[in-house]
């Protein structure tokens, strides 16, 4: 059997031991420049606001950017939790929210000229609803600003809060998403202990029976030590949750204080355990080394679907009327 070289190489070392940015060459992409992406860096600077396409130096920035899709961070850059994969920083936001926010997420997104956005954010275990009705208030701005935005929210798990759940399910936004990030052996080493692989399976789970129409989404990183019968119990317990969009992707270790990569996945084995989940009843699964869980080709595919979906409500309304 043939094998890429860079990946026998990598095995007989020893995957957890590789040096700082030796990387596969699948995993080797040019982040973006030009005038155009500085003036949209720009913006969102004067703005107060991040993108996570920027913050985790995402390979796939420009691409989506330059297609009009975006990932926005609102809520902060503090999380109240400490993940062991994820870089950003853990504290105490004091309850401390920008009222603004929703005006300025609305006012990028017409800028921008963005189709799809996805608005995610830190957890704020610290507020009483965990950051629901800011997530709504964002959600209602920018529809309001451009009615046909579809609007994705990447949520934190609201510790499980049925009526935050509800606050943002009745919202208007157009898919719903939270990632369980691995499979359950994994859970307790790679996530905050306040987060679990239940609690997210819970939290989509209860979405989708609040509002059966909405899209639900999820994600888990690939690289740290996973099986194939954990990742085929992953996807069924996904699939018993009601999710019908997945994405998988390479975990990369962003210092040397999180987590080791366990194996550079191929885009072999990426391919193959996208069919293998396909056959799962999945509608959608977007999955290869570079794939985030805000991933340019899963959102056309959902832009398809909803566009569909607009255009035959817009129809029937015409034909009410």
């Amino acid at each position: 059997m043939n094998q890429d070289p860079t990946t026998i190489r990598l095995n007989k070392r020893g995957l957890s031991k590789i040096e700082p940015g030796r990387k596969p060459s699948w995993l080797k992409m040019q982040l973006p420049v030009g005038d155009e992406f500085a003036r949209l860096r720009a913006m969102l600077r004067e703005r107060g606001l991040t993108t996570v396409c920027e913050e985790a130096r995402c390979p796939n920035l420009g691409e989506c950017w330059g297609g009009g899709t975006a990932t926005i961070m609102v809520l902060g850059e503090t999380c109240t939790r400490g993940c062991r994969f994820c870089a950003v920083k853990t504290g105490d936001p004091r309850g401390v929210v920008d009222p603004d926010e929703p005006r300025k997420v609305a006012e990028a997104c017409e800028i921008m000229g963005l189709a799809y956005v996805v608005l995610t954010s830190v957890d704020r275990d610290d507020l009483p609803d965990g950051g629901a009705d800011h997530f709504a208030a964002c959600v209602r701005e920018a529809k309001a600003r451009m009615p046909r935005l579809l609007v994705e929210c990447l949520v934190p798990d609201f510790q499980g809060d049925r009526e935050s759940i509800a606050r943002l399910v009745g919202c208007g936004l157009d898919v719903f998403a939270q990632n369980l990030e691995t499979v359950r052996e994994l859970t307790s080493l790679v996530r905050d202990p306040r987060a679990g692989y239940d609690l997210t399976l819970d939290v989509l789970a209860e979405a989708k029976h609040q509002r059966p129409d909405l899209i639900t989404k999820s994600s888990l990183m690939l690289g740290l030590g996973e099986t194939d019968r954990e990742l085929d119990q992953a996807f069924d317990d996904l699939r018993a949750a009601g999710v019908e969009v997945l994405t998988l992707g390479q975990y990369l270790r962003p210092t040397r204080d999180h987590l080791p990569v366990k194996e550079f996945v191929t885009p072999a084995r990426f391919r193959a355990l996208e069919q293998r989940a396909m056959r799962k009843g999945f509608a959608y699964v977007a999955s290869g080394p570079l794939v985030r869980s805000s991933y340019k080709a899963a959102e056309l595919h959902l832009s398809s679907r909803l566009g569909a979906r607009f255009e035959h409500n817009t129809e029937q309304s015409e034909v009410r009327s």
